[in-house]
């Protein structure tokens, strides 16, 4: 039933603190708290917000509820600090915005209520409001997605090279000259793979598992959030 605190519904949901963290430590769906590390934390966070969407699709759309979801995109803030200083612009970015929507969910129950309220004052694209923070918090969940994509691709494929070609892929279209010479310039300082794999206490093995994981669940939240403007007549080129 924990599952079910990400969606508005007829009844009060359990708060996330008390359901969701403690499934983890029982049963045989979750690893042991012991056990887990950054990696499975966030597939784990993402696998559950992605069933149900998924579900959804089978009824009534379903209304993501935004507390829950921030608290999912928490679990990312911790990977961004482990790339080191070349991400430290998108761990700040990501933090903030993810952030703001926390404040946000103490008056707006849903991602898409909030949409609505920018919609209605056209604040959509306005700086700092919360559908705008929203769109960058979705831009970092692909863009770790991209880099996972990229660094499973093949053993031979460098963390600078993977985290590379995701930013361009991802961000640089909507970054500046100024912010896509700063983040070339330190790709140099990300650590290497076997670093990074250190920074997670993963494995070659156990990070593709949980990568996979993330990557897979995390593509019909990002689609979900996509889908919030493009029902409502807004682009995504920007």
């Amino acid at each position: 039933m924990a599952l079910f605190s990400y969606f508005s519904s007829t009844n009060r949901s359990t708060e996330w603190s008390n359901s969701k963290r403690m499934d983890y430590s029982v049963g045989d769906k979750f690893e042991d708290a012991g056990t887990r590390t950054s990696l499975s934390s966030i597939a784990d966070a993402f696998e559950e917000i992605s069933d149900l969407i998924i579900a959804g699709r089978n009824g009534d759309f379903a209304v993501l509820k935004l507390k829950p979801f921030c608290d999912a995109c928490s679990f990312v803030s911790v990977l961004f600090g482990s790339l080191g200083i070349a991400f430290k612009f998108a761990e700040m970015e990501y933090t903030s915005k993810v952030r703001d929507l926390e404040e946000a969910s103490e008056r707006y129950v849903s991602l898409s209520s909030v949409v609505d309220y920018d919609v209605k004052w056209k604040t959509v694209k306005s700086h700092g409001s919360h559908t705008r923070n929203l769109r960058r918090v979705r831009q970092g969940l692909d863009l770790i997605r991209e880099l996972f994509q990229n660094f499973l691709s093949t053993n031979d494929y460098s963390l600078k090279d993977a985290a590379s070609s995701a930013y361009q892929q991802v961000c640089a279209p909507y970054h500046s000259w100024a912010v896509r010479t700063a983040v070339s310039a330190g790709m140099c300082a990300l650590p290497s793979r076997e670093q990074l794999l250190l920074n997670l206490n993963e494995t070659e093995q156990s990070a593709a598992v949980q990568m996979r994981r993330y990557i897979k669940a995390s593509l019909p939240v990002i689609k979900y959030i996509d889908n919030l403007y493009i029902s409502r007549g807004i682009n995504l080129d920007w």
